[in-house]
């Protein structure tokens, strides 16, 4: 074993959770890591979580990282319940507080961030590397009109224009890699993903696929398996080229970065499934095909059902669905279910956003590896099916 232990917070979020499965199934060997630390908000087991069976793994719930005892009191709790905390290499930071107002936003996740990378730089002399985690908003595709560039978007755009600038907390973060790492030994790099297509064990308000999972399962149920679906966003959406990000590339290629610093440190790659991008005219129908449905194009001057409307419409039918097949409960019809972000994603992106994947390609090399439509989506729905979330 080499000794290597790979910290991740946020563990149980989509990408989070990919980080710790793709080190517990062996990548990029079993060799590599000898332990691998899981952080949680929320209580969560490894049979909940659907993590393989390992002695590699430990599962620590309920670190507050913002604890009012400061930084001195989180480094005391963090040496008495994450065991090996001083064995340390590779911090994979993907915890995240969500706050309507940018400034508070920022505050709040920059101090997530400082107090984190400031307690594993005290007590474990051994770090190597830290993984930040942004996305395209870097790129400012949430600005929607206002969207400041022409695709592909390539690592090497300027940052975006204010005052939208001022309002991103990924670039204080990165600022604060940058200036945390100088004259250490660790380095650090940033990875961009676009959409993350995956599975969360735990209730997750920006988990696409999960929403996504629920209603088409209800769909097929209620409509028959065979019925068309129409796309629940417009006709422009349905057409415009994007590149989604299957949580296990992201989470292998995040890993590749933190073991090759002598290429990486202080770098940022877009991550996605494939170097050529998709539409959803394209992944709608492959879909809809997992759920036995015929996903069809959304209607002229119109769009089809509201996946998070039409659960709520067939809300008796969906809890009928839990008792006849055995489900977990809870993952429809609460504060946990925000049909806001696939509203966003499905009708609001509606103009070219892809990526360009060179980069992170060259960086990646001979290890490189992609995916398409049915390897990212499809093994999604395949772990929320394992995991009794759908039927």
């Amino acid at each position: 074993m080499s000794g290597n232990h790979a910290l991740v917070f946020g563990a149980s979020g989509i990408n989070g959770w990919a980080i710790t499965n793709a080190i517990l199934e062996g990548y990029p060997d079993e060799k590599t890591f000898s332990k691998v630390t899981a952080l949680t908000n929320r209580p969560l087991s490894r049979g909940t979580a659907q993590w393989p069976a390992s002695e590699k793994l430990q599962i620590v719930s309920g670190l507050d990282l913002l604890t009012s005892k400061g930084q001195e009191g989180l480094e005391a709790e963090m040496k008495e319940s994450i065991r090996g905390i001083e064995t340390v290499t590779h911090v994979y930071f993907f915890a995240y507080i969500m706050n309507p107002d940018p400034e508070k936003e920022i505050s709040i996740n920059v101090n997530l961030l400082d107090r984190a990378v400031k307690a594993v730089d005290h007590l474990a002399p051994n770090l190597k590397f830290v993984i930040l985690p942004t996305g395209t908003k870097a790129y400012g595709v949430h600005l929607l009109d206002k969207f400041p560039f022409t695709p592909p978007l390539a690592e090497s755009l300027d940052r975006i224009p204010e005052p939208y600038a001022s309002q991103m907390f990924y670039y204080n973060q990165i600022d604060y890699l940058a200036s945390a790492s100088k004259g250490k030994n660790w380095k650090y790099a940033e990875v961009i993903p676009d959409m993350v297509v995956g599975f969360v064990p735990n209730n997750n308000i920006y988990c696409l696929a999960q929403t996504l999972a629920t209603y088409l399962s209800l769909y097929a149920a209620v409509e028959g398996k065979g019925a068309e679906c129409a796309f629940p966003g417009n006709e422009k959406s349905w057409v415009i080229k994007s590149n989604d990000s299957s949580q296990d590339l992201v989470a292998k290629f995040a890993i590749y970065a933190s073991l090759h610093p002598e290429i990486t440190h202080g770098e940022r790659y877009n991550v996605a499934d494939n170097a050529v991008p998709n539409s959803w005219s394209n992944k709608w129908p492959i879909i809809c095909e997992y759920f036995g449905l015929k996903g069809t194009p959304p209607p002229a001057g119109s769009s089809g059902p509201q996946p998070g409307k039409y659960i709520e419409d067939h809300i008796s039918e969906w809890k009928r669905l839990e008792v006849e097949m055995g489900l977990q409960t809870g993952r429809v019809g609460n504060e946990r279910s925000f049909g806001g972000f696939q509203y966003f994603i499905m009708t609001m992106f509606d103009f070219d956003r892809d990526l360009d994947m060179s980069k992170a390609h060259k960086a990646w090399g001979s290890s490189k590896e992609e995916t398409d439509v049915r390897g990212a989506w499809w093994k999604a729905f395949d772990r929320f099916r394992r995991a009794k979330i759908i039927p």
